[in-house]
């Protein structure tokens, strides 16, 4: 990873003379030393973490860190998705991020996506915690999920959960979207949720995360991707397109990013890298953009432009220009 190498990739990839400014829609940062607590990387251990071995993501990441891993990138300021910071401190994280925020002029991050569980006793009152931090433009909740493919998903929780969906409900009084992360074969059940709210920005994390990549399971993907599609309010995050055990597939990745553009189009797609996650698989940020890049080929300068910050800019309600 260098400034050169991010030189290369841009001349290789890039209409000539093309400026390419990016909105980063969907990262995390974490201070080990500091005061919060992150029990999943801090404590606990999940030995089924969907990417496999995490242990080299186990350490502080801020904006120093970010803005080492992105060099020769010309990145405008990002969006911070939270980070399952310890449950009892959903807010703190906001403010956390605003300090940050605050330190970098307002660009690491812009804004953020932050948590609140929607089953939790006392939601209305984080939510209202939340509105009051003029950071948080959504949420990401996540619902329970079947571990494979062939499971079902029941109980609490669940997207099969009335209680549950109340929570997507309860958003709407605060203006805020919905960040939806569920695996692949959880899409068409997801856009059967949600046709009821077809008032609700909803953002799909991950490319819908297609973790298996054979040609039946592509195809229960691209069948939950088309049906999110098909709703007035969703736009997707083209991110995170590494696999279990740490696994990068470069040919199979960059398909993903064309399917997905060609499903959404770019004016619903929203580039994000997912650091520091990202590179428990890819190699480094430059690759991530070079696969993107890649995948994005069919794009005109219009559309990379939408991709890489104007669509950010419009679905987390960014102010661009001060930045």
């Amino acid at each position: 990873m260098s400034i050169e190498n991010a030189r290369r990739i841009q001349d290789a990839r890039l209409p000539e003379g093309h400026d390419l400014r990016i909105i980063d829609a969907h990262h995390h940062f974490w201070d080990l030393d500091g005061d919060g607590h992150w029990p999943w990387i801090q404590d606990e251990y999940n030995e089924q973490f969907f990417l496999g071995d995490y242990n080299a993501m186990r350490r502080t990441f801020l904006p120093r860190e970010y803005l080492a891993e992105t060099a020769g990138w010309n990145i405008l300021g990002t969006v911070h998705c939270e980070a399952e910071r310890s449950r009892s401190e959903q807010v703190a994280e906001d403010d956390f991020l605003q300090g940050l925020s605050d330190a970098t002029g307002g660009r690491f991050p812009i804004a953020a996506v932050a948590h609140v569980g929607f089953l939790q006793p006392d939601r209305d009152e984080v939510l209202a915690g939340h509105a009051q931090r003029s950071i948080v433009r959504g949420i990401r909740s996540k619902p329970v999920i079947a571990a494979r493919a062939d499971e079902t998903a029941t109980g609490p929780g669940t997207l099969h959960d009335p209680a549950w969906v109340e929570g997507i409900a309860a958003l709407a009084a605060h203006g805020f979207s919905w960040d939806l992360r569920v695996p692949y074969y959880h899409l068409a059940e997801a856009a059967d949720v949600l046709a009821d709210f077809p008032e609700l920005t909803v953002v799909i994390n991950h490319c819908g995360l297609p973790l298996d990549r054979d040609t039946d399971a592509l195809r229960v993907w691209r069948d939950g991707m088309e049906r999110l599609a098909a709703l007035p309010g969703t736009a997707v995050k083209v991110s995170e397109l590494g696999l279990y055990r740490n696994r990068w597939d470069r040919p199979s990745n960059e398909e993903v990013v064309r399917d997905t553009l060609a499903i959404f189009g770019a004016d619903r797609a929203l580039f994000a890298s997912n650091m520091p996650v990202a590179t428990l698989t890819a190699p480094d940020f430059d690759e991530v953009m070079d696969t993107i890049l890649t995948g994005a080929a069919g794009l005109d300068a219009a559309g990379l432009d939408a991709l890489f910050h104007g669509t950010a800019a419009r679905v987390y309600r960014l102010d661009v220009p001060a930045v």
